[in-house]
């Protein structure tokens, strides 16, 4: 696996999703995982976010065989600088961030309900603005 810290990569998709093993999150997942490559082929690399413990989305990551780091985020630290929280039910909504290697969010998506959505969206943007492999 290419590393982002190391410069391999010229974006981060990073995509919050409210809560580990539930159904729609699974679904979600699931289906980034089985498009992963696609990501990567746009020479991006995909995170995930959920508040839940690190311990809950370690074993999330592995039961699901995921190819990409998840960041469980129990401080609520980092959902909160991007502005994701739900005001009452202090869990994640469902929304996807294409940043690019300056840190500097190009695309935002929302979709609640239509979990697949995300894919296609971060797909096509990253189709439509190219960027150079960095090695």
């Amino acid at each position: 696996m290419r590393d982002f810290v190391s410069g391999a990569y010229s974006r981060v998709v990073l995509f919050f999703f409210p809560r580990a093993f539930s159904v729609a999150c699974t679904l979600e997942v699931r289906h980034f995982r089985d498009h992963y490559e696609q990501i990567v082929a746009q020479n991006a690399e995909l995170i995930g976010v959920s508040l839940d413990r690190v311990e809950r989305n370690c074993r999330f990551a592995d039961e699901e065989k995921l190819q990409f780091r998840l960041i469980g985020d129990e401080s609520r630290q980092l959902s909160e600088a991007y502005g994701v929280v739900w005001p009452i039910l202090r869990i994640d909504r469902r929304a996807t961030f294409i940043i690019d290697a300056e840190g500097i969010i190009e695309d935002v998506f929302h979709h609640e309900v239509q979990i697949y959505k995300h894919l296609d969206d971060v797909l096509a943007k990253l189709k439509s603005t190219p960027t150079p492999v960095a090695g």
